[in-house]
């Protein structure tokens, strides 16, 4: 039982590494914070809509952390410029950008219909 709780403890260590590290972190967070309030209060987007929209926004969170961790490694195993070490850090960047057009494109099809519903009123 104290190794699970250890095993937390570093999990929740690295979520707060990557929030207090990473700008784009912060940024994600508070886009997302903003969103949730704004389908939840102003929108009131049904439970299964929210559950999309919740799970965009954990993909873009956890793509964000992936590439945090492997730009460290990239930096710890290749101080240098390296070809490859460039690639690592693209990819996982591409990753991150890929998890945000997805979550623009489930904004666009879930939440921008009601916004533009509630502005025709």
């Amino acid at each position: 039982m104290l190794r699970l709780l250890k095993s937390f403890g570093w999990a929740i260590s690295g979520i707060r590494y990557g929030f207090v590290t990473q700008t784009n972190m912060k940024i994600h967070l508070a886009v997302a914070v903003a969103v949730i309030l704004v389908c939840t209060r102003l929108l009131g987007m049904p439970p299964f809509e929210l559950a999309v929209v919740v799970l965009a926004i954990f993909l873009v969170l956890v793509a964000e952390m992936f590439n945090t961790a492997i730009e460290a490694l990239v930096d710890l195993y290749s101080p240098g410029r390296h070809p490859l070490a460039k690639t690592a850090k693209d990819v996982a960047a591409g990753a991150v950008l890929l998890a945000a057009l997805n979550a623009v494109l489930v904004a666009y099809f879930l939440i921008w219909p009601r916004i533009k519903d509630l502005m025709e009123r």
